[in-house]
């Protein structure tokens, strides 16, 4: 099914179903993909586009709770993290800590030995493989770990 018929379907679903919170969430991302579509880009919004802005999304959500944590405002931090588990039904299915490391040495020792073991090298090439799939910070954390 087309992503962006999935979103509609789903603001629909949450129309009918009186779900204001799951309705303004996918609001919020549906506009994203609207500013995809007028931004000028010469393509049809694709899943890596598509999950760009999902992960867009993510990233503020929790960027809010951490906020919201701080100034012990736990009733905003909830309403976050309620939005941040709808949106984490469109990503894809994340990878684990050690799914994380074992990715980050399977793909230093596809590299050049020399580079494998350097964070600036093999930071771009693990990023590149498993965008989407993990989050940034545990990324980092499996090539710094692994390049020590």
């Amino acid at each position: 099914m087309d992503l962006v018929q999935l979103v509609n379907d789903q603001i629909k679903a949450a129309m009918i179903g009186g779900d204001k919170l799951r309705l303004e969430t996918l609001r919020s991302l549906r506009a994203g993909i609207i500013e995809f579509e007028k931004s000028g880009a010469d393509r049809a919004l694709g899943t890596e586009d598509f999950l760009k802005i999902v992960s867009t999304n993510v990233k503020k959500r929790k960027d809010a709770i951490e906020q919201f944590r701080n100034a012990g405002r736990t009733e905003l931090m909830d309403k976050e993290q309620k939005e941040l588990d709808i949106l984490v039904e469109f990503m894809p299915k994340q990878l684990s800590t050690e799914e994380v490391f074992a990715e980050v040495t399977r793909i230093a020792s596809t590299m050049d030995t020399a580079s494998a073991k350097e964070f600036k090298s093999l930071m771009p090439a693990v990023m590149k493989e498993l965008k989407g799939k993990a989050d940034g910070a545990a990324i980092q954390a499996a090539v710094k770990t692994f390049c020590a």
